[in-house]
C-alpha cells in the first residue's frame, strides 16, 4: 500500500476539493483484488499439454527410422520396448513440466505478468462495483458521490459515480481521471500524483454541477480507505 505521507497528500487533496462541492469523493485502495489462482493451473496445463507433442513431432523422424530398421532386422520385441520407453518418458515429461510451471507461475510477480489484462479489468471492475454498492448503502439519500477505486498491484483503476452525476457531468471527467492514474502507474511509477490529479479532476466536475452550499459534515473521511 501507499505510505502514510502519500495517503496524507491524497487526504489533503480530497478535503480541499470537497470544500467547493456538496458532493463527496472517496478513494479506495486495494493491493490486489484477486489471487488469480486459476492462472498457474492454466499455464501449467497448457505447457504440459503443448510442449511434449512439439518435442515428439520433432523427434518422430528418427524414431520411425529406428522402428523401420528394427522391424527389418526382426527385432520386434526391441521395438515394443522402445515404444514403451517413449510413452513412459512422454508421461513423466508432462508431469514434470506441469509441476515446474505451476511452481514458477505461483511466484506473485510472474503470476501478475502472465495474468491477462482483460481478467484483471473484470475482477477490478467487480470489486469496485461491490465497494460502490456498500458505500451507497451507508450514504442513504446522497447521490453525489464519486468512487476512485485503485488496485495497486493489478495496476487498474475504476471510477464510479451515481447516475445523476453522469447525466450532469458526462463521461469525460471520469475518463480523464482514470487516465491520470493509469499513466502514473505505468512502468511501476508511484501512483500518488496520478490519484491526486484524478481527485482534482473529479472535484472540479462536482464543483461545477454540485457547488458547495456551506459548511457540512461529510459522510466519509477524506482519507483513502484500504481494503
Amino acid at each position: 500500500m501507499l505510505t502514510a505521507l502519500e495517503e496524507d497528500r491524497i487526504t489533503a487533496a480530497v478535503a480541499k476539493c470537497e470544500e467547493r462541492t456538496s458532493g463527496e469523493i472517496l478513494v479506495v485502495l486495494a493491493e490486489e483484488v484477486s489471487k488469480y489462482r486459476e492462472i498457474p493451473l492454466a499455464w501449467a496445463a497448457a505447457v504440459a499439454l503443448a510442449l511434449p507433442p512439439i518435442v515428439l513431432a520433432i523427434a518422430i523422424g528418427p524414431l520411425l527410422d529406428l522402428a523401420q530398421d528394427q522391424w527389418l532386422n526382426g527385432e520386434g520385441g526391441g521395438l515394443g520396448l522402445a515404444l514403451g520407453f517413449v510413452v513412459a518418458v512422454y508421461a513423466i515429461a508432462q508431469i514434470v513440466l506441469f509441476l515446474v510451471v505451476l511452481v514458477i507461475v505461483h511466484i506473485p510477480a510472474v503470476r501478475r505478468r502472465l495474468t491477462p489484462r482483460s481478467l484483471k479489468q473484470h475482477r477490478v471492475a467487480k470489486a469496485a462495483h461491490h465497494q460502490f454498492a456498500a458505500i451507497g448503502a451507508r450514504a442513504v439519500g446522497s447521490e453525489t458521490g464519486v468512487l476512485i477505486f485503485v488496485a495497486l498491484q493489478d495496476r487498474q483503476v475504476q471510477i464510479l459515480a451515481h447516475a445523476g452525476i453522469h447525466r450532469e457531468c458526462g463521461e469525460s471527467p471520469w475518463t480523464r481521471a482514470a487516465g491520470a492514474i493509469a499513466g502514473a502507474m505505468r512502468n511501476g511509477a508511484d501512483p500518488t500524483a496520478g490519484i491526486i490529479e484524478a481527485v482534482e479532476i473529479c472535484g472540479a466536475a462536482l464543483a461545477e454541477h454540485y457547488p458547495s452550499s456551506g459548511p457540512r459534515t461529510p459522510d466519509f473521511s477524506p482519507r483513502p480507505l484500504e481494503v
